[in-house]
């Protein structure tokens, strides 16, 4: 095991709930504006994940009037406080890029995991 992987392995000490592609998340990101910090949440479906050690990273996509807003957070960040699950997705693609296409309902669901 080389030096940047077993610093990289004392960085990931914070607690992340178990995510997969297809869930619904919300991502609470520390935001910096001049000397004020606040945290803005982001809501929305869970489209493509990347596992490397610390540098894991998801993909979230909402609609927001009717304009599909693609957004990605690096999980093990100092920035990112608090990611909460609210709806497990069952599918059976790794990449949800299809939903790039789609609005409405066909943009959001995904069936509910029993």
């Amino acid at each position: 095991m080389s030096i940047i992987e077993t610093i990289e392995k004392q960085m990931m000490n914070k607690e992340i709930p178990e995510i997969n592609i297809g869930d619904t998340v919300i991502v609470s990101q520390e935001i910096v504006e001049g000397k004020k910090k606040r945290i803005q949440k982001f809501e929305g479906l869970v489209i493509k994940q990347q596992n490397n050690n610390q540098r894991t990273s998801i993909t979230l996509r909402k609609i927001v009037d009717k304009i599909g807003v693609e957004k990605s957070f690096k999980i093990y960040s100092p920035l990112v406080k608090n990611i909460e699950i609210t709806r497990r997705g069952k599918v059976r693609r790794a990449r949800l890029f299809y939903l790039r296409d789609r609005l409405g309902k066909s943009a959001t669901r995904t069936k509910a995991a029993d």
